[in-house]
């Protein structure tokens, strides 16, 4: 097992170690080295990967291994964090228009792409963020890509919180704009960055996810909103884990900071709480229009289908009005949360349906994440690139039709592999 391996072979197994081109390599040549660990039989985290799911978004899913074996598993490794995928409303809808439209469009937004119900869900989100105006793209990580790539230039700076999730850096990179990273929510090494801005470089944009992927925590955009106006930033904010979840009524982190009509680029993603695919940008009419012939990845993307789009606009319903099950998700949630911190395990400082369980040992996360699934729990792994090795962690996502019984169990399970690591005592 990997982790009874020397140090040596274990740094050979890095994920950064298939980056790269090595020298008389082809560009191919990295594929087989990789392949050759992954056949190997040591753990690498990425045994489930393959793995197919049989059924709906439920809490107990059965699995299919890629070795062909079929098992179930309580699952906490889902967005659909208000199960909103299997709504019989939001399914309804969305039969509905695959009936009158077919299950593709054919074209692009700005083209033939768009009917009335896509324009609708643009109203809907709109008015779930008091804005004048929303775009859709058909993917998340399209949207945040092409939001930053088509607002920011090689004139612009952008100011990152540490923590954003991946498509946010990328979207900077390929702005070309100036980028800065602080320290993740530390807010006096922001306003140092920002205190340190040539007066003449004016194309300033501070970007902060609301619901951080991997901590589950929550951006204090009250004092971002407060550093923005002190030093003439525009503020955008990615709440893709916030949206349906956090504020008194839904509403995301805004609403949960008390800034809502503060945030300058509303973003967000309709593949977690909403429940379906693509991500959006809600702010003023003229920035939407812009983004409508700038952004990449909207104007060269074909729409998302239309029954997608139908069963996000009941989604939006369901979520605007309060009415999707939050309250019910936020006491699924934190039991969840209370049962594994008694157990003695290091949740963070998680305010939102994301559990980070912290183990801080990649030899062990990839052993105790392999013998989860196959004791019937399903959860997600978290190491580099996406957090600091000694960082890792299980990821935990509570959903809202997960019962009681369900939770204790997983719990169970989860604490008995802990002890046996000596996670927790």
């Amino acid at each position: 097992m990997l982790s009874s391996l020397d140090n040596k072979k274990f740094m050979n197994l890095k994920f950064e170690n298939f980056v790269d081109t090595m020298d008389a390599e082809s560009i191919f040549d990295k594929t087989k080295r990789l392949d050759e660990v992954l056949k190997s039989g040591i753990l690498t985290g990425n045994e489930a990967l393959g793995m197919v799911v049989l059924n709906k978004v439920q809490p107990y899913s059965k699995i299919k291994e890629k070795d062909g074996f079929i098992h179930g598993v309580i699952m906490l490794g889902s967005n659909s964090y208000l199960n909103l995928s299997t709504n019989r409303d939001v399914i309804r809808a969305s039969k509905s228009a695959l009936e009158k439209f077919g299950y593709g469009t054919g074209a692009v937004s700005n083209y033939a792409g768009i009917s009335e119900i896509h324009k609708e869900l643009e109203k809907r989100i709109a008015k779930f963020y008091n804005c004048e105006d929303a775009i859709v793209f058909p993917s998340g990580y399209g949207a945040n890509v092409g939001i930053i790539s088509a607002l920011c230039s090689k004139n612009d700076i952008i100011i990152n919180d540490s923590a954003n999730h991946a498509s946010i850096f990328d979207g900077c990179r390929l702005s070309g704009a100036q980028i800065k990273i602080y320290p993740h929510r530390n807010m006096e090494y922001l306003e140092k960055i920002l205190s340190k801005i040539p007066s003449n470089q004016t194309g300033r944009l501070i970007i902060t996810d609301g619901v951080f992927s991997m901590d589950g925590d929550i951006a204090p955009l009250d004092k971002i909103v407060e550093l923005a106006k002190k030093y003439n930033c525009k503020v955008m904010v990615d709440d893709a884990h916030g949206i349906g979840i956090v504020g008194k009524s839904g509403k995301g982190s805004a609403q949960f900071c008390g800034v809502e009509d503060k945030i300058d680029l509303n973003v967000g993603m309709l593949s977690k709480a909403p429940g379906g695919l693509g991500g959006y940008c809600a702010a003023k009419r003229e920035i939407i229009q812009y983004l409508r012939l700038y952004a990449r990845s909207y104007f060269f993307s074909t729409a998302l289908p239309v029954n997608i789009a139908a069963g996000l606009c009941e989604s939006f319903k369901l979520i605007n009005e309060d009415r999707a099950g939050r309250k019910e998700l936020i006491k699924k949630t934190n039991y969840l949360k209370e049962k594994l911190k008694n157990s003695g395990f290091d949740t963070g400082n998680s305010q939102s349906a994301i559990i980070p369980v912290m183990i801080r040992n990649e030899a062990i996360l990839f052993e105790m994440y392999d013998k989860l699934r196959k004791k019937g729990v399903y959860v997600n792994i978290v190491t580099y690139p996406a957090t600091r090795r000694k960082e890792c962690r299980l990821r935990l996502c509570a959903m809202k039709d997960l019962s009681y019984k369900q939770i204790d169990k997983a719990v169970d399970i989860i604490s008995s592999l802990g002890r046996e690591y000596k996670i927790i005592n």
